[in-house]
């Protein structure tokens, strides 16, 4: 059965940095794309990384230049990572999988399975 793990983020202050982490395990054939959403408080789950088996990146708006997704295939790890953190980056961050061969992108994705997810919290 195919896992996701997620892991890290926490508390910081405005301008600072955190990363959170997720851990793939239990499948045969390994994600098309992965993903990193994130949903805040009274708002919608909005896709803001996704990386493809290749290593294309696809980034939203809000946290390009800061936010850097990246994948250890070695340790079966998604990462992002998220500097200069501002309070409207403050959300539930969720890792997921997409096992289709389809384009990846944040606006494309449609997983198929989710991490549980963790909270990010900045203050001002």
């Amino acid at each position: 059965q195919v896992r996701l793990v997620g892991s890290g983020g926490g508390s910081v202050q405005a301008g600072g940095s955190l990363s959170v982490s997720c851990a793939v395990s239990g499948y045969t054939v390994s994600p098309y794309c992965m993903a990193w959403f994130r949903q805040a408080p009274g708002k919608e789950r909005e896709g803001i990384a996704a990386r493809d088996r290749d290593g294309s990146t696809s980034y939203a708006e809000s946290v390009k230049g800061r936010f850097t997704i990246s994948q250890d295939n070695a340790k079966n790890t998604l990462s992002l990572q998220m500097n200069s953190l501002k309070p409207e980056d403050t959300a539930m961050y969720y890792c997921a999988a997409d096992f289709r061969s389809m384009p990846c992108g944040i606006a494309t994705i449609r997983p198929q399975l989710w991490g549980q997810g963790t909270q990010v919290t900045v203050s001002s």
